[in-house]
């Protein structure tokens, strides 16, 4: 397989931003979902308010970082049920055709979420207690969407130059 220096910066890049902002997001759900519950709900009886929308928010994030890397790991279903009887030739064609159709599916939803997030704050979309914008939100769904487009693209090289698609092998060094 040749070496594709910039997949390898592309899996870098992934890596790090799901371990830093996802596990940043994942302590903050953790310990801010147990001080809520345990200590202001249960002890102090005074939940904190608007608890619940950060923790949407929390998990908004976490998802948004999670489609581009799981696309890398192969997190992603796929049904492969027509594949085993196909030529293995039509098989890789007809992968580079999904990965083709996909990635720009991908920037067509990029695209409007960006639009949708330009019209979130004209439209009062906001969370229920806090009233804190979706704006930004839907900002940063657009670029990991983009950022899975990229990946797709990636694919697509990849199944073109090696005839084969290199995942993130988690757990080992990149």
């Amino acid at each position: 397989m040749p070496d594709l220096m910039w997949i390898k910066a592309l899996d870098k890049l992934l890596v790090w931003l799901a371990l830093i902002m996802g596990g940043v997001m994942l302590a903050f759900m953790t310990l801010f979902g147990t001080w809520n519950v345990l200590v202001m709900r249960k002890v102090m009886n005074a939940p904190v308010r608007g608890a619940e929308d950060l923790m949407i928010l929390s998990l908004v994030i976490l998802v948004a970082i999670a489609i581009p890397f799981g696309g890398r790991c192969g997190a992603h279903i796929e049904i492969e049920v027509m594949e085993s009887r196909m030529s293995p030739g039509f098989a890789r064609w007809s992968m580079l055709g999904l990965r083709l159709v996909a990635g720009a599916l991908m920037l067509l939803m990029s695209y409007e979420l960006v639009k949708a997030g330009g019209k979130a704050t004209k439209f009062g979309e906001t969370t229920q207690q806090l009233l804190i914008s979706y704006e930004p939100f839907y900002y940063l769904l657009a670029i990991c969407v983009a950022v899975y487009a990229l990946v797709l693209a990636s694919d697509a090289i990849q199944l073109l130059l090696c005839g084969k698609i290199r995942q993130i092998a988690l757990g080992a060094d990149l």
